[in-house]
């Protein structure tokens, strides 16, 4: 039957077998096998196991249940389960994580991601002893921890003999929309459907064999299921009427060969369909509780005789019976059955919740409260969805308005933070329904403010939230009142609420009754008040800079704050500590903000190399994260550095964030797209357009208008701005901002304001000011010293000396090739050319080659970290570290690791400090 069952498939059966073909050459890949039920997909992919098993592959499966898709990491401990002999040589962290989360051990889970690595890591290894397929069947019915989980490997197995391949419905694409090869497995042709159903049913007549292909319409599993439910006349077959779905009808005859059935058989069957991959033993006893007589095994021996049931275990003989039984029982039955298996499941309380729940028609406080518990148990194992799931339901059978809310809001919450905010507004609106306490008032206006990041709200009500939250911390909630404290200030920052609104949100910050060292309060200050909190914010950061410190996302949001004040070295400082811990953590969401914190300030700093590897790494985080407005801000901020290096490709990326950035009005990723254009500009020497780009982020009725990051393209603009003839649009500017720079010690906005006035200032005084930008530009800072160099010989040579302008152009030019900004270093070769020196342009160096991975890899190899560390620090396989490592050694022109320290030696690199 399995062969009929294949006829026409000839191109999805060579697909299947040239990928387990490919993992048993040494590379690997994923696919996610797309069609209706019926269709034969299992078919396919049992014939390609077999084979694969046959050749010397080793063959792992999981099935998604029904019953476990609010269970964590239930696929996935299917899977562990077979190769759970690898699971103590994993990495101590790894090995934790992944036992938390199959429940080898009742501890809290990590982040997903760490648990994402541990089963890459698990299942790389075991690839290593022999290639390996993993199979997994109906997808579409596994939890949704298992599916990132899976997600997450299938992109990283490119580099082992490892395959992957995922069996779904056609009405399931959340693995395709993790970023899998899709296989669609459509309807058959009418000829090859002819044959298999001569081939199941021959002799059939001509009008019943034309009605029942039109009803089958290629589909397979109707094509031999369909010709078993004709009725038998006269030694001809005949047609039951009625048009019905293809689904239906293959229900229909299935619950038709139910109804035949004895009693104690169709309630086992129930039963089973009802309790997923539940034991044997469970429905056995749970019928008995419904049928008040004892039932034993021989029950299902009709149901194997019908062709239901396989002779082995409860296990349908296709999925379309499982739901054919749900259909055909009446709610009263369901629920019955439902309440039987909850009294059987003692000692499981998340399948027994769920049971409970289903056996009840209204509102039921303690099956409320048993899914409440089952919620914070998923939430301790990392099961945001399954937390989600539980808590909706819960909040279903809540009678009392109050609990109710909470019910409500806590699943909003985590519908927003899993990304899905249409949920997150339902649950929201239904909340909004009831009578909320004050602390829920709070709960549901922060919300209704993170739900879009590109809605628009009122000015008022970000301030009355900034003020709500003062009183929620004042009342013993201060989580709950900073969280709602940096919805406000975020708001403030992503756009433009005007002063009044600003200065009130200042204000409660200034209230927030929490201890003055705080580091969210310490970033909150300075996002909302950079200028007139920008003092303390610098002494506050310099102090938490000087301390040890474990706390990635503290280190992460302190990092974006000295951005934000201005602060760029420091900035650089911290997020590098941040990446540290959030990837020793596994937290890959919060990592993707701060590799953009890192390459935003690596972009100030003129560091291109160190820029491009956190930029590159932050765009895939993001994409993979789901986090579309930092994915947009990182690659502004990657259109940036191509400005930077002289990169064609800077306009296309600053088009693409600014596609993301413009209908939500995100004010900090158009600013950044502007510099992006206008440094480009200017490097080529087209000042109007530079002044032009620049000029936007100056302009409050501008949408790239931002108060605060135009600090760091003040002295841009005004060099745009003097050499397209627009002086006095740069004096304006200028008068504008010196004021603030005298109340707010703010490095970028001090080192652009005195280049500024040099640039601005007549050729009698312009020196002294020139000298004076060279002396104020920090240390740490060598791409502003640069850049006043640069400057200062401009102005050298157009005042006819030479000599002294050619020893500033050469100082310029040497920090902007070692930053690896080159288009800077081209303007300083044809100052010096200019100047009478010969600057011919440098050849790339080998380490410019390399890719930004290769980049990265190569740098932590140099660092002395095996393949399986660099595994660790990067979420790839060893493998895949090693394939790396082959691509990038020709390039560099060494043969051995031991080189690599030599050959890299003076690049700058993540980490590192700058200087």
């Amino acid at each position: 039957m399995q062969r009929q069952a294949l006829l026409g498939r000839e191109a999805e059966r060579r697909a299947l077998a040239a990928l387990v073909e490919q993992a048993a050459a040494g590379s690997g890949g994923a696919v996610v096998v797309l069609g209706a039920p019926g269709i034969g997909k299992s078919a396919l992919v049992a014939e390609v196991a077999e084979r694969a098993a046959h050749s010397g592959t080793q063959v792992i499966t999981a099935v998604g249940v029904e019953s476990e898709e609010h269970v964590p990491y239930a696929g996935l401990h299917q899977l562990v389960h077979q190769l759970r002999d690898g699971v103590d040589d994993l990495p101590g962290p790894q090995r934790a994580a992944l036992r938390a989360a199959v429940g080898l051990v009742d501890e809290a889970v990590p982040d997903l991601y760490l648990v994402g690595l541990a089963a890459l890591t698990l299942l790389s290894d075991a690839a290593v002893k022999a290639p390996l397929l993993v199979v997994v069947e109906d997808a579409h019915w596994m939890d949704r921890a298992s599916l990132d989980v899976l997600g997450f490997v299938a992109r990283r197995i490119k580099s082992d003999p490892l395959v992957l391949v995922a069996v779904t419905r056609d009405t399931d694409e959340r693995l395709g929309c993790a970023g899998l090869a899709v296989m669609r497995v459509d309807r058959l042709t009418d000829e090859v459907s002819g044959k298999l159903l001569d081939a199941v049913a021959p002799g059939l007549g001509q009008q019943v064999r034309r009605r029942l292909l039109e009803e089958a319409a290629g589909n397979p599993l109707a094509l031999t299921e369909l010709p078993v439910a004709l009725r038998s006349v006269g030694g001809a077959y005949a047609l039951t009427p009625g048009p019905l779905l293809l689904t239906e009808r293959l229900e229909r005859t299935f619950t038709a060969r139910v109804s035949r059935l004895p009693a104690d058989t169709r309630a086992v069957l129930l039963l089973a369909a009802l309790n997923g991959d539940g034991t044997m033993d469970e429905c056995l006893a749970a019928a008995a509780r419904m049928l008040g007589t004892p039932v034993d095994v021989t029950a299902l021996g009709p149901a194997v005789g019908a062709g239901l049931m396989e002779a082995q275990g409860v296990v349908f003989r296709h999925p379309l019976i499982r739901s054919a039984m749900h259909h055909a029982a009446t709610a009263a039955e369901r629920q019955a059955a439902h309440a039987a298996l909850a009294r059987e499941l003692q000692g499981q309380p998340d399948r027994q919740a769920w049971h409970r729940a289903a056996a009840t028609a209204g509102p039921d406080e303690r099956a409320a409260r048993d899914l409440d518990s089952t919620a914070d148990r998923a939430l301790r194992r990392g099961g945001v969805a399954a937390a989600l799931a539980a808590l909706q339901r819960a909040a279903e059978l809540t009678a009392d308005p109050s609990a109710r809310a909470d019910r409500l809001l806590r699943a909003a919450e985590l519908a927003l933070e899993s990304g899905q905010g249409d949920v997150a507004a339902h649950l929201l609106a239904q909340a909004r329904s009831l009578d909320l306490s004050v602390r829920d008032q709070g709960r549901a206006a922060w919300v209704g403010i993170a739900l879009v990041e590109g809605a628009l709200h009122e000015g008022a009500a970000i301030a009355e939230l900034a003020e709500m939250a003062v009183d929620t911390a004042a009342e013993g909630e201060p989580v709950l009142g900073l969280r709602m404290l940096w919805g406000a200030v975020l708001y403030c920052f992503w756009r433009e609420t005007g002063p009044a609104v600003r200065r009130r949100v200042v204000a409660a910050a200034d209230r927030m009754p929490v201890p003055e060292d705080n580091p969210q309060l310490v970033a909150l200050r300075a996002f909302c008040a950079p200028v007139e909190r920008g003092r303390g914010s610098l002494e506050s950061l310099a102090r938490h800079l000087e301390r040890l410190s474990g706390d990635g996302e503290g280190d992460r949001l302190l990092g974006t704050a000295a951005l934000t004040v201005g602060a760029p070295a420091m900035a650089h400082r911290l997020t590098a500590r941040s990446m540290d811990a959030l990837r020793a953590q596994g937290r890959l969401s919060m990592l993707a903000r701060a590799l953009c914190a890192h390459a935003g300030s690596a972009v100030r700093l003129g560091d291109v190399r160190a820029g491009v590897l956190a930029a590159e790494e932050g765009i895939e985080l993001a994409r993979e994260t789901g986090q579309p407005v930092v994915h947009a801000m990182v690659r502004a901020i990657r259109a940036q550095l191509a400005a930077l290096c002289g990169d064609s490709r800077a306009q296309a990326w600053a088009a693409e964030a600014e596609r993301v950035a413009l209908p939500g009005g995100v004010r900090p990723v158009l600013a950044i797209v502007q510099m992006a254009r206008g440094q480009e500009a200017l490097c080529q020497g087209r000042y109007g357009d530079a002044f032009g780009h620049l000029s936007r982020i100056f302009d409050p009725a501008d949408p790239a208008y931002h108060p605060w990051m135009r600090f760091y393209a003040v002295a841009e603009l005004v060099e745009a701005a003097l050499r397209s003839e627009s002086g006095e649009a740069a004096r304006g500017v200028l008068t504008e901002l010196a004021p603030l720079g005298d109340l707010n010690p703010s490095p970028a906005l001090l080192c652009g304001l005195r280049l500024a006035r040099a640039l601005l200032s007549p050729p009698d005084a312009a020196e002294p000011l020139y000298r004076a930008a060279l002396d104020g530009a920090p240390v740490d800072w060598p791409f502003e010293r640069a850049r006043v160099h640069l400057a200062l010989g401009e102005w050298l040579r157009r005042q006819r000396r030479p000599a002294e302008s050619r020893v500033s152009l050469q100082a310029a030019r040497e920090v902007f090739d070692a930053l690896g900004a080159s288009a800077w270093s081209e303007r300083a070769r044809q100052e010096l050319r200019a100047a009478g020196a010969s600057s011919p342009r440098r050849d790339p160096a080998a380490v410019d080659q390399l890719t930004s991975t290769e980049l990265h890899v190569a740098q932590l190899a140099a660092q002395g970290l095996t393949n399986r560390e660099i595994g660790e620090r990067l979420y790839v396989s060893p493998r895949t570290v090693s394939t790396h490592l082959q691509r990038l050694f020709p390039k560099l022109g060494v043969t051995a690791r031991g080189e690599l320290a030599v050959v890299l030696r003076g690049t700058m690199t993540y980490g590192e400090d700058v200087v």
